[in-house]
C-alpha cells in the first residue's frame, strides 16, 4: 500500500508544482487551476494547504532564491583561500543553461516587481545578501594580501552581483555566443582587474 504523504511533504510538491507553473503561464499568468494541474491535485487539495494562491507563489520564489544564496554560503564553508571562495562564488551564480528554472523564476520575478512590492522585497532582499557575500571574501582577500583591490569591496560586490544578474539573463535569452562558460570567463575577467588577482584556481 502506498504511504500518504505528511504536510509538509504535500506542501514541497505544491511548491514545486507551482514553480514550475509560473515558468509555463508567467508569473502575473498563473491562476490556481494551473498549481493544481502541475500538481496533479484539485484545485481544492491546494487551497487546502495553500488558502492564499500568493502565499504559495512567493513560498516557490523564495525556494528558487536559496541556491543563490542559502546553498552558496554552505558551499563556500569548504574553502578557506579567498581566491577558491571567489571563483566558486563566481561560477555557482550563473545559470546552468537555458532551461536553468531557478534562474528562469528570478527573471520572472525581475519582470514583475515593478508591480508588486513584495517581490520587489524578495529581490531586493536577495541582491543585498550576494552583495554581502561576496563583500565578506574581498574583504578577507584584502586583509590576507591576497587581492588589491581597485575600489572598495562594496562597489566591486555590487558589480560582480549585477553582472551574474546580466550574463544569467542572456544565458537564459539563448544569446548565441553567451553560455554558462563564456559567462564565467567575463565575469571572472572583471574580478581578476578588480583583485589584481589572476584568480587561476
Amino acid at each position: 500500500m502506498a504511504q500518504r504523504k505528511s504536510r509538509s511533504d504535500r506542501r514541497i510538491d505544491l511548491i514545486e508544482a507551482a514553480r514550475r507553473a509560473i515558468i509555463r503561464h508567467g508569473i502575473d499568468g498563473v491562476q490556481l487551476s494551473h498549481v493544481a494541474e502541475e500538481a496533479g491535485l484539485t484545485s481544492g487539495a491546494v487551497l487546502y494547504h495553500y488558502p492564499d494562491l500568493s502565499e504559495l507563489l512567493v513560498e516557490a520564489q523564495h525556494a528558487g532564491m536559496e541556491r543563490f544564496y542559502e546553498l552558496r554560503l554552505r558551499r563556500l564553508a569548504d574553502f578557506t583561500d579567498p581566491v577558491e571562495k571567489l571563483v566558486v562564488t563566481i561560477r555557482s551564480g550563473l545559470p546552468t543553461g537555458p532551461l536553468d528554472q531557478d534562474v528562469r523564476l528570478l527573471n520572472e520575478l525581475g519582470g514583475a516587481a515593478g508591480r508588486n512590492r513584495v517581490y520587489g522585497v524578495l529581490l531586493t532582499s536577495l541582491y543585498d545578501r550576494q552583495v554581502s557575500m561576496y563583500q565578506a571574501i574581498l574583504d578577507t582577500g584584502a586583509a590576507l594580501g591576497v587581492f588589491r583591490l581597485s575600489a572598495g569591496s562594496l562597489t566591486i560586490a555590487r558589480n560582480l552581483v549585477a553582472l551574474e544578474d546580466a550574463y544569467g539573463y542572456r544565458i537564459t535569452a539563448r544569446h548565441p555566443v553567451i553560455g554558462p562558460a563564456e559567462a564565467a570567463e567575463l565575469v571572472l575577467s572583471y574580478a581578476r582587474a578588480a583583485t589584481g588577482n589572476d584568480l587561476s584556481h
